[in-house]
């Protein structure tokens, strides 16, 4: 019994040895990582740089917009019908005054043929009416039943004259028919549309701004207007209108501005960029957008500064600052607070970066940044 006791003592000393050479080993291996982790350092990162330039920037508010006929109008018969001609084009530029459609008018052709002849008659016996009357061989009253009669035939003619012309429907003003809606030997009902009939120059833009920039907007102020269906071109304009209310919903302004299209380029309902341009410019500090890390906590860029490391060797590391930004223009972005002119920061490579991380700057890589870029064309 003592034997096997004394068998059970030694085997555990021997595990508790086992297991305390185990943690001894592993605690050294530990040890050595955290030391080598320590002694380590991340090779610096490339990166190109930019410095905050101070400018000026032209007093703008922009806003996206919609393009709005000044005229437009649904053209529509008036009368019941047979469509005998059309005569415009879909999508084709029409004058005013120009006939579009002409329905079946040979009754009231026949009609009035027969109402022109009373007419003629009525005002003969009118005439005989006078003249008998002047010698005083008629009584009063035949001549104001000569005249009565006259002026119902002329009303006859005229009416007939206006139903006539009801039933040809001419353009109300100049500009672009849409997709004609009917054909020839269709029957119309009053109220059948024909096409639409939308101007084109001059042409309005509509869109809203903030309540505050009623302070400076006023009519006749210069805008500018640009689409990404047409890159590289723009628009010159003035503001024609102001909205008298501000939506109580949204606290913004409606506005109205007219632009030349002379080119019939801008069509109603396309989505338009405008800048409502005020006089006079401000100073501004810009950096490239590219400079700018984004998150919700609030937006930084990396400022580039020297320092010497242990060995007193001077080296470019990445210092993080959070800023305030303002208005963005093409790829250039204003700083409202956060940097002071001159400095240098990162321009590309800032989304790799950490607080103190050593970078290197290879600016021959440096993208150009420009107030209003302009695709390539290969």
């Amino acid at each position: 019994m003592k034997t096997k006791t004394k068998l059970w003592i030694v085997a555990l000393a021997g595990i508790v040895l086992i297991l305390g050479v185990l943690v001894g080993v592993k605690a050294l291996q530990i040890g050595t990582l955290i030391k080598a982790g320590k002694s380590q350092t991340l090779p610096p990162q490339s990166v190109t740089s930019t410095k905050v330039e101070p400018g000026e920037w032209e007093a703008s508010r922009s806003a996206v917009g919609t393009v709005v006929a000044v005229h437009a109008a649904t053209l529509g018969a008036e009368l019941s019908g047979v469509v005998r001609e059309v005569d415009f084009d879909s999508g084709s530029n029409v004058r005013k005054g120009a006939v579009l459609v002409k329905l079946d008018t040979s009754t009231e052709e026949a009609q009035l043929a027969s109402a022109q002849a009373e007419a003629q008659l009525a005002r003969i016996n009118l005439e005989r009416a006078q003249r008998l009357r002047k010698e005083g061989s008629n009584a009063p009253a035949e001549l104001d039943a000569a005249e009565a009669r006259h002026k119902q035939a002329d009303a006859a003619v005229t009416n007939l004259k206006a139903t006539i012309a009801k039933k040809v429907i001419r353009a109300p003003f100049d500009g672009r028919i849409a997709i004609r809606q009917v054909e020839v030997g269709q029957v119309v009902s009053p109220g059948t549309a024909v096409a639409s009939l939308q101007s084109v120059d001059p042409i309005y833009a509509e869109f809203a701004l903030p309540q505050q920039a009623l302070a400076d907007l006023r009519t006749g102020q210069p805008t500018r207007m640009t689409t990404d269906i047409f890159p590289g071109s723009s628009w010159q304009g003035t503001v024609s209108a102001v909205n008298t209310e501000v939506d109580p919903a949204t606290r913004n302004v409606r506005v109205r501005a007219t632009f030349r299209n002379a080119d019939g380029r801008l069509r109603p309902g396309m989505f338009v960029n405008v800048d409502v341009v005020s006089s006079g410019k401000r100073p501004v500090l810009v950096i490239p957008a590219t400079s700018v890390v984004f998150a919700p906590y609030g937006d930084s860029v990396f400022a580039v500064e020297e320092k010497k490391d242990d060995a007193g060797k001077a080296e470019l590391v990445a210092r993080q600052k959070f800023v305030r930004l303002g208005e963005r223009r093409g790829d250039l972005v204003a700083v409202a607070s956060g940097l002071q002119a001159g400095e240098v920061v990162v321009s590309s490579g800032a989304f790799k970066l950490k607080n103190g991380m050593a970078v290197v700057v290879h600016n021959e890589l440096a993208p150009k940044a420009e107030l209003a870029p302009r695709p390539v064309e290969e």
